[in-house]
């Protein structure tokens, strides 16, 4: 109809938002009830650290905590409307379009959050251990509701995405005491193999660091170019520092077990070969152009 108002209008004016004109007492009252509501979060979010803290878990009285206290602070907001006179039910239904576009925009809070949670609940890592998800590596300094914190070994401060730690491989540095690494060495071919394996295990048990049980062990893993590669394969604590540093001993003494043994790591070699049936008459051959 000509003149007809928008049923947008219409439901706002049979349905307002606000029943009545709000007065300063009902500003005051739903002011000190929000406020109320934040220190009762903040106290609420204490105690439930302190509650659910063990020794090593205390990402998880954190998260618990803060998600409690959003809880909290959102029933205080919502007393302090009603006492304001404001029906929650007709706000929502303003929101209309607004409130959708909040819902897409919060999908990736959701997401991290519940990973958070699942990260709680499965305990694939905790608050002080070394581990390494997708491309970084680190010790855990904290997990809130949408991050976990990793301080790398070059002094960085990392910021995960927890949906992004669930879904890639987690390693755990700090939950087994060993680990194996493998350190591959090149042999000329003419080298007494039998002799070379016993000359680089001896060494690689002398370094520091290699755990003596299980023993190291060397195997030969491929013919090369240029050398015959075998592997050193040994156990040493599981932490990344002592990885790279039992990794750079048991470099330099096997090095020189193998100076000592007169067995030396070959270079990368080229072989040209010229053949001798070559018709030195032909254009080239004396190594001048034709042309």
């Amino acid at each position: 109809m000509p003149g007809a108002l928008p049923r947008t209008v219409l439901l706002a004016v049979e349905d307002p938002v606000v029943t009545d004109p709000i007065t300063w007492q009902e500003a005051v009252q739903a002011l000190v009830v929000f406020s109320l509501g934040l220190v009762l979060a903040v106290v609420v979010r204490r105690v439930m650290v302190r509650a659910i803290d063990r020794e090593g878990s205390r990402h998880i009285g954190r998260v618990v905590g803060r998600f409690v206290s959003v809880v909290v602070a959102a029933v205080a907001g919502v007393y302090a409307l009603d006492l304001l006179g404001v029906r929650i039910g007709p706000l929502v239904g303003a929101l209309g379009v607004g409130g959708i576009a909040i819902a897409f925009a919060a999908q990736d809070i959701l997401q991290n959050f519940v990973a958070g949670v699942l990260l709680q609940v499965r305990h694939p890592f905790r608050v002080g251990e070394q581990i390494g998800s997708g491309d970084h590596e680190g010790v855990v300094e904290d997990v809130n509701l949408r991050t976990t914190q990793l301080s790398t070994y070059d002094g960085l401060t990392v910021y995960l995405p927890n949906a992004e730690v669930l879904k890639n491989p987690i390693i755990n540095y700090t939950r087994t005491p060993t680990s194996r690494t493998s350190l591959t060495v090149g042999l000329p071919y003419d080298a007494d193999l039998d002799r070379a394996r016993q000359v680089l295990a001896e060494a690689c048990a002398r370094a520091d660091g290699v755990q003596p049980s299980p023993p190291p062990e060397v195997w030969v893993e491929e013919f090369g170019e240029s050398s015959i590669n075998v592997a050193v394969r040994y156990w040493h604590p599981a932490d990344i520092a002592s990885r790279w540093r039992v990794r750079s001993e048991v470099a330099i003494s096997l090095k020189k077990a193998l100076d000592a043994a007169g067995i030396e790591i070959p270079f990368p070699q080229r072989v040209l070969w010229f053949p001798r049936d070559r018709d030195a008459s032909a254009p080239g051959a004396d190594g001048s152009d034709a042309g």
